[in-house]
């Protein structure tokens, strides 16, 4: 059972709807074509001021993002409606935030208007089929997921100009968030839930991805243990009542075993010994312009043909210097969805 505000809270799956009072948090489906800015920074602006607002003022929400002019989507708005995920610490208490496996797939944005986007504001060219039955005028924000460890096959597939319809019959569109909807994220789910996901042939290629509450540090722990067993990434935790915030942000955190982050690629370190003529290490800075080098964790076709300048890669390191710098680094992947412009 889970209950609103007013109640207390359960420890069961995540059902949105109050089971102690039969209340539910307003679910305004705002419409995307509303959102007009001529540029990043004044749509950062305008999610900055909706995110202000507290649940009772919804409708002020609601009216400040439909007094805007209608303009079609733009790759550029994108950056405003996505929120990016912390590390987990170990010591908040995870008591009441929503839990769920953090999926090894590509983020997406629907727009509400037809088009699915890449983090870095680039158009995903997923079959027109694909997206039919995804709702007109509501922004759904979640991930592209082939299955676990298939990070790359997928990649292969939506990164093609011309879709490949086969290969995209194997792939889902999975939700966790409405951006644009006022209030907090059992809100937000719930009005994805209302609009969309009510019946569940009605999107044979989207679903909403599961929630639970957790219960503590031990069912986190355990349900950590069991999604790595069957080699998934990790959790994500998600406070419930947060309003979103786009950006870097802890109401969103991951939790892994090891740590993992990105890092912008600046140069290259040559290879000695049994890597002589390759590449030996990177030379790359990570978002709070620290630098270091990434020397393990490639394969000899890596360093053989290493990720280019300028491009983001993701790596695992065990934890930081009191300088902020990742020890004992190790490659993971090229992350062509990472755009450069989020480093200094």
């Amino acid at each position: 059972m889970l209950n609103c505000d007013a109640c207390t809270l359960g420890n069961d799956t995540f059902v949105i709807a109050c089971d102690g009072c039969g209340s539910k948090r307003p679910t305004i489906a705002n419409n995307v074509n509303t959102l007009t800015r001529a540029d990043k920074r004044k749509a950062d602006q305008m999610s900055d001021d909706s995110t202000e607002l507290g649940s009772s003022d919804c409708k002020t929400s609601k009216k400040r993002v439909a007094a805007t002019k209608e303009e079609t989507f733009k790759g550029s708005m994108v950056p405003a409606l996505i929120a990016l995920a912390q590390s987990w610490d170990g010591k908040l208490d995870p008591t009441g935030l929503l839990m769920s496996e953090k999926l090894d797939g590509m983020r997406a944005l629907w727009d509400g208007q037809g088009d699915l986007w890449s983090r870095a504001g680039h158009k995903v060219m997923a079959p027109e089929w694909f997206k039919k039955d995804l709702p007109q005028g509501m922004v759904l924000d979640g991930e592209l997921f082939l299955g676990r460890g298939q990070f790359q096959d997928l990649m292969s597939i939506c990164r093609t100009h011309v879709p490949d319809h086969d290969a995209w019959k194997r792939v889902r569109f999975v939700v966790f968030d409405a951006p644009l909807v006022p209030g907090g994220l059992k809100s937000r789910l719930q009005a994805a839930r209302e609009t969309a996901f009510n019946n569940s042939d009605s999107l044979p290629f989207a679903k909403l991805h599961p929630q639970t509450v957790c219960r503590g540090h031990e069912q986190l722990q355990k349900m950590l243990g069991e999604v790595q067993a069957e080699g998934g990434e990790g959790l994500m935790l998600r406070k419930a009542g947060a309003h979103h915030r786009s950006g870097r942000t802890s109401d969103l955190l991951k939790v892994k075993t090891q740590a993992e982050d990105e890092a912008l690629v600046k140069g290259y370190q040559p290879g000695k010994g049994k890597h002589a003529g390759r590449m030996g290490a990177l030379q790359v800075i990570n978002r709070k312009g620290k630098a270091f080098k990434i020397g393990t964790g490639f394969t000899d076709a890596v360093r053989a043909r290493p990720p280019p300048k300028g491009s983001v890669v993701t790596f695992k390191y065990m934890e930081l210097t009191k300088d902020g710098i990742p020890r004992h680094p190790a490659f993971f992947r090229i992350r062509p969805d990472v755009h450069r412009d989020e480093f200094p």
